[in-house]
């Protein structure tokens, strides 16, 4: 008689990648609701996933998780509770004094921030995103962005990186308009908090970042989600995290508000490319953005802080069953 043995083989866990978009101080508020709904509907830690890409606010959030920043402790910060532990225990941070207000500054000089860049896409017509060419054109932004820096290094490890592999941060050349992705194989050498302030350099508003004399600016300007910059990592799922991306919007009232709902529709389009790239290397690819009722509480004006605890408190409520409707699209996709 032929024994059969009950053992079997250990499950191979699926590889995991979370991408995190820009989209000012209200889209961070967004994706921190996002990420404890996604912690709660798909059963794994955010900070356990093996590589994580953040472009502009999402770099911020992507490298607080790096440094082992929990999304519940990120809520509590940003709530301004008491942080239950983690790396952000005691750390005092305030959105509004960190970016200087929901306006940028005069410019000193109404010249062009980059006249390499505007040479580059001369000599390049067609080949640089239109917002890349566009940021050539404004003045230089005159805001600092020292204080989200003094928050992503009071997390930093004295290497200078965050403490584990897989954190990307995606910046864009303010020179060529290319995307470059800091803390991935073969990118320039920079430390955390330096790239992190390079890629929230918004311009026209934030003074520009130099790394080893070349000089960045706010990754979005390139692609708010830079979704496919992880189209070979070897993943099996991607979740993206997108603020400025919307598949069912509100009906504001305002010009300002109609017309950041326009944008919003390119920026939607730009994404879904972005992750059928990915999804042709096997990956299923799952977004998320804010719906009708997070767009109400956002408003017009992403960097408008005053808005912040009425935005999460929304996404907590509308991102759990906003992750269902998106994984049930993915699969008919």
């Amino acid at each position: 008689m032929s024994a059969v043995s009950s053992s079997s083989a250990p499950l191979k866990m699926p590889r995991r990648g979370i991408v995190l978009g820009g989209g000012g101080v209200l889209g961070g508020t967004w994706a921190i609701g996002a990420l404890c709904a996604l912690e709660q509907t798909h059963g794994f830690a955010a900070t356990a996933a093996d590589v994580i890409v953040g472009t502009s606010a999402g770099s911020v959030l992507g490298a607080l998780l790096g440094c082992g920043v929990s999304p519940e402790q990120l809520r509590e910060h940003n709530n301004e509770e008491v942080v239950s532990g983690g790396p952000l225990a005691g750390y005092h941070w305030d959105p509004l004094e960190a970016t200087g207000g929901p306006r940028p500054a005069l410019p000193r000089l109404p010249a062009p921030g980059s006249l390499r860049l505007i040479g580059s896409s001369l000599r390049h017509l067609g080949q640089l995103p239109t917002t890349a060419v566009l940021s050539a054109f404004l003045p230089e932004g005159r805001k600092s962005l020292d204080k989200v820096g003094h928050l992503v290094d009071a997390v930093t490890p004295k290497a200078g990186w965050a403490p584990r592999s897989g954190i990307w941060v995606v910046a864009m050349d303010y020179e060529t308009g290319k995307r470059v992705v800091f803390g991935r194989s073969g990118a320039p050498v920079a430390q955390l908090p330096a790239a992190v302030m390079a890629s929230c350099a918004i311009p026209g508003w934030f003074t520009p970042v130099v790394i080893g004399g070349r000089t960045y600016v706010d990754g979005g300007a390139a692609s708010a989600t830079s979704v496919d910059v992880i189209a070979h990592a070897g993943l099996d799922e991607v979740y993206v995290i997108a603020p400025m991306v919307s598949f069912a919007s509100d009906h504001p009232k305002t010009i300002g508000a109609q017309l950041e709902r326009r944008w919003r529709e390119q920026v939607t389009r730009n994404c879904v490319a972005e992750a059928n790239l990915v999804r042709k290397t096997g990956a299923k690819v799952t977004i998320l953005g804010p719906g009708p009722m997070d767009l109400e509480a956002i408003g017009a004006n992403l960097m408008d802080a005053s808005r912040r605890a009425k935005v999460l408190e929304t996404s907590m409520r509308t991102s759990a069953a906003a992750w269902h409707a998106a994984a049930l699209l993915a699969q008919a996709g």
